[in-house]
């Protein structure tokens, strides 16, 4: 199988690739979520998909440096130590809000460093807003974001808001992919592709 028919089964066999209908933060409605939570009630699957963004960290700091990787609570964060022990990066999560007592602030796992290089991972993009939400402290403590990494690119916009605010977005898999290799290989109707891919406007 190839990286994104790996990926699809990945989410499939875990439970991670819902289809319904969802409210995503954003506010608009999508016939499928992707929750990344569920992979850590499947080893397996979360290896997979661990591997293959490690696999991407490696190429991107084979042309830019980067001291550290970070991501924001909860998706990203999941998977973030294991792709940063893989690779021998350290790591740092950013809180959505402020801890308020013990080691207050919104950074856990270290300190930012001005001038470092850091590069930002999370589960998925679709608009692009929650992405800055998580850059922005990173910002502030002087560090310096180019990239973001993303397992999945859902195709509604993100890529061109990121990149209209400075960032290079690097996905390792487009939803429109995975639709297609899941309707391939038989994981769902070709209704329910075409339903998808038209609401993503790869139709």
């Amino acid at each position: 199988m190839n990286k994104t028919s790996q990926i699809a089964a990945a989410l499939v066999n875990s439970g991670a690739l819902k289809f319904g209908t969802f409210k995503l933060k954003s506010g608009q409605t999508s016939p499928l979520y992707i929750d990344l939570s569920c992979l850590l009630s499947s080893p397996k699957d979360f290896q997979c998909i661990v591997d293959f963004v490690a696999d991407e960290v490696r190429d991107i700091v084979s042309f830019t440096k980067v001291d550290k990787l970070a991501s924001i609570e909860l998706k990203g964060a999941l998977i973030l130590p294991s792709v940063a022990t893989k690779l021998n990066l350290p790591c740092l999560v950013v809180r959505k809000e402020a801890k308020k007592y013990g080691i207050t602030g919104r950074i856990a796992g270290g300190e930012v460093r001005k001038g470092e290089r850091i590069l930002f991972i999370d589960d998925v993009v679709t608009d692009g807003k929650s992405k800055l939400e998580g850059i922005n402290p990173l910002l502030q403590g002087g560090a310096i974001v180019e990239t973001v990494l993303v397992v999945i690119d859902r195709e509604q916009g993100g890529k061109q808001s990121l990149e209209k605010q400075g960032f290079k977005l690097h996905a390792v898999t487009a939803l429109s992919e995975l639709v297609k290799s899941l309707a391939n290989n038989g994981r769902i109707s070709e209704e329910k592709a075409e339903t998808i891919l038209s609401y993503i406007g790869k139709r």
